[in-house]
């Protein structure tokens, strides 16, 4: 998939209004996952996306304390200046988009590795073991 394309298809996902509201999200969401992955998914996926993504993903300087999924859009929604609702919206579009990048495979290693509630982030079912 080309950048355009990962473009078009946030934009469809996120009905935005324009290619340039749907980049902003892009950018906004890319560059907060590129602080949550480590390791061989961060460079597996850096390698499935169009190179500009995969310059925002890998540009990033992971955190040293992983966020949860909520803790996440509450972040990215801070560093926009955003609402809760925009920023989950924003980040649902985009991540819909990597999913597909990942492929199932890579994407089941990525939710591994990040804390709770990312599952849902990226439009999967978020099952827990029984107590």
């Amino acid at each position: 998939m080309s950048y355009e394309q990962m473009v078009e298809k946030v934009r469809y996902e996120g009905a935005y209004p324009t290619r340039e509201r749907a980049e902003e999200a892009i950018r906004l969401v890319v560059t907060g996952l590129g602080r949550q992955l480590t390791g061989e998914e961060r460079v597996e996926l850096a390698a499935r996306l169009p190179l500009e993504a995969a310059r925002l993903l890998t540009a990033q300087i992971p955190d040293t304390q992983p966020l949860t999924g909520w803790a996440f859009v509450k972040d990215l929604a801070t560093r926009a200046e955003a609402s809760l609702a925009t920023t989950r919206w924003d980040t649902g579009a985009v991540l819909a988009a990597i999913a597909t990048l990942a492929g199932p495979d890579l994407l089941t290693r990525i939710l591994r590795q990040l804390p709770s509630g990312f599952a849902l982030l990226f439009g999967r079912a978020e099952l827990t073991p029984a107590a």
